[in-house]
């Protein structure tokens, strides 16, 4: 038994049409680090157009193994997975790719495991879905929940690798070291003041009476937590807004028209309220009328 659980699960295919899937499927196989692919009756491989497809997993390829039958591909595994896109008049134990990913990656430490991925056009029969311990179901779009094999694929496989890096390294992601310092509280502070001077000028929050805008604009970058340079990208677009502020009011000044949102707005009604009221439909008859018989 390798040490490496990857190396202990296989995806298998099963009849499938296109060749072009096979390629695809290798490709996100090699994307999460998984290697085994099986074959069952495929209509065409090998193909150049699996290898087109795979952009460069053709060592997948290389050593796919083509079988007769699902038995034959399922052969020594302990868990195996089928993939599901509806329900079934029986209930079966059903996993979604996360549970999946997961129970999958915790068995292959102790022994061959299989997910089993169907015909391009109506997937598993019940005789080869019966003979999986787990069903595997991606909750797609209901309205279009038609996937791409290699895309069913990636998604389950994705799903193992995730699996893989939580258990191995306790994170998801690489570390690696962020390229600015964080903003620090003054810094912050700071922004917050700015924030809140340009939105009160903006007419957007009224500084006697804020409710809880502020609070939350400060839980959200506080989640953020923000570095230094994006507090000062921040200050620089607040920056702009002000000064555009502040220098269309002086155009407008020149044509006697106060600044500020609240005296635009006063000026648009005033303007409609001297506009013409719109004819009525009997109006515009009686003088289309008017001008024919002229």
């Amino acid at each position: 038994m390798t040490t490496n659980p990857l190396a202990n699960i296989r995806i298998v295919l099963v009849n499938t049409t296109h060749p072009g899937n096979i390629g695809g499927a290798a490709r996100a196989m090699k994307n999460m680090g998984l290697s085994r692919l099986y074959l069952v009756d495929p209509k065409e491989f090998p193909s150049d157009k699996a290898v087109w497809r795979s952009a460069g997993a053709t060592d997948v390829l290389d050593d796919a193994i083509v079988v007769e039958t699902l038995d034959d591909a399922i052969a020594g595994c302990s868990l195996v997975v089928g993939t599901s896109a509806r329900e079934r008049r029986i209930p079966w134990p059903l996993l979604d790719p996360r549970q999946c990913g997961e129970s999958v990656f915790n068995e292959a430490g102790q022994h061959e495991v299989a997910i089993v991925f169907g015909r391009e056009d109506r997937g598993l029969t019940n005789e080869e879905l019966h003979k999986c311990n787990f069903h595997v179901h991606i909750p797609a779009n209901p309205d279009y929940s038609s996937l791409n094999l290699a895309t069913a694929v990636q998604v389950i496989s994705y799903e193992v690798r995730m699996a893989y890096l939580q258990a191995t390294e306790g994170n998801t992601l690489p570390g690696h070291q962020w390229d600015m310092p964080p903003a620090d509280a003054k810094s912050l502070e700071s922004y917050y003041e700015h924030l809140e001077k340009t939105l009160v000028e903006l007419d957007f929050m009224d500084r006697d009476n804020p409710k809880q805008t502020m609070t939350r604009l400060r839980r959200l970058y506080n989640r953020v937590r923000m570095d230094q340079m994006e507090v000062n990208i921040l200050r620089g677009v607040l920056t702009a807004m002000q000064n555009y502020v502040y220098y269309s009011g002086k155009v407008l000044a020149k044509f006697g028209v106060a600044s500020g949102v609240d005296a635009l707005r006063a000026e648009a009604l005033a303007d409609k309220s001297t506009a013409p009221t719109p004819r009525t439909e009997a109006e515009r008859a009686a003088a289309a009328d008017a001008k024919v018989q002229d």
